[in-house]
């Protein structure tokens, strides 16, 4: 799901190229892919995998301020069905503009639980509601929403204030 939302938002911004990257002197290391649009605007926007990837790197930006702002794709607030256990430990250390994505269907948290979670976030946050979605955002079958990607885009544009997407 957050492989086709990412290919969806990298096809709105148009990019042309693109090369390995790898960084090993790092703790965990990083690796991914390097996109260069046809005309730099001076913003980056970066990628990573969500809970089920390497956890160090999650909480990367409680711990060091390295971007600019966070997107959230339906964040695992807690397990489904343990709402007792959420992962919230981390949120009152973001201080920079964080986007939450969250469908009403998702079974990791309810849209009123996510806005609890966002209280704890001192920097300026918002929550886009992907109605009727659960936490695949609307990208699996019948449930299909074509107008997610555009939707991310547009709030990503204003609340992080990206000049060239």
């Amino acid at each position: 799901m957050r492989r086709r939302l990412a290919e969806s938002l990298l096809d709105n911004v148009r990019m042309s190229a693109f090369e390995p990257f790898s960084e090993t002197s790092l703790d965990p290391p990083v690796r991914g892919f390097l996109h260069r649009p046809e005309s730099p605007s001076g913003d980056v926007l970066v990628i990573t995998h969500g809970a089920g990837g390497n956890s160090q790197s999650s909480l990367l930006l409680a711990e060091e301020a390295v971007a600019d702002g966070l997107l959230l794709l339906s964040y695992p607030l807690h397990a489904p069905g343990h709402p007792e256990k959420p992962r919230i430990e981390h949120l009152p250390k973001l201080q920079l503009p964080t986007l939450f994505v969250h469908g009403t269907r998702d079974p990791f948290g309810t849209i009123e639980e996510i806005e609890n979670a966002r209280k704890l976030i001192p920097g300026k946050t918002e929550l886009l509601v992907v109605d009727g979605a659960g936490h695949d955002l609307g990208f699996k079958g019948k449930t299909k929403i074509e107008a997610v990607p555009g939707r991310v885009l547009e709030a990503c544009k204003s609340l992080f204030g990206m000049r060239g997407l």
